[in-house]
């Protein structure tokens, strides 16, 4: 077994998510199942772009693919995990409501720690477009109670 195994089994399955999100494969198999044939095809990927907060292995594994499908990558994260970015010569949204405001896509690559607990909020998830996706890998924890519920009923991700 090779030492970045989880690494690639975590970013592999982000980006399973992150094409279900966009090509709407959980609609298309429940009109599949109802007796219908394809409902619209989603959205493409190429062009879109991929915020990806938290700047560590799963993260820049993800980067990869999204790349690969000619998606533009922005970053989050710590001021420290900004600063690898951006001397990895990597983009940094410009604030974090540029970073949430202006991504289709949202991935959470955040450890859960005391200090990381409920670090994505309501507020977080209200900026983000309507037609944006919300994608979490990482831990329920680091979303604040009532935060996407609250999100969803307001038309979000």
């Amino acid at each position: 077994m090779h030492a970045d195994t989880p690494s690639i089994a975590a970013a592999e399955l982000t980006f399973a998510l992150i094409l279900s999100t966009a090509r709407q494969i959980p609609q298309q198999m429940a009109a599949l199942q109802a007796g219908r044939w394809q409902l619209a095809p989603g959205q493409t990927l190429r062009g879109r772009r991929l915020g990806l907060y938290g700047y560590g292995r799963f993260a820049r594994q993800v980067a990869v693919y999204a790349r690969a499908f000619g998606m533009e990558v922005v970053w989050w994260a710590s001021e420290a995990g900004r600063a690898r970015a951006l001397a990895d010569g990597e983009p940094v949204a410009a604030s974090r409501a540029a970073f949430f405001g202006e991504s289709d896509f949202v991935s959470l690559h955040v450890r859960l720690k005391p200090e990381t607990r409920g670090i994505i909020t309501r507020d977080d998830l209200l900026a983000m477009k309507p037609t944006a996706g919300f994608i979490n890998t990482s831990r329920s924890g680091l979303v604040e109670p009532g935060a996407l519920i609250a999100a969803l009923e307001a038309g979000r991700p």
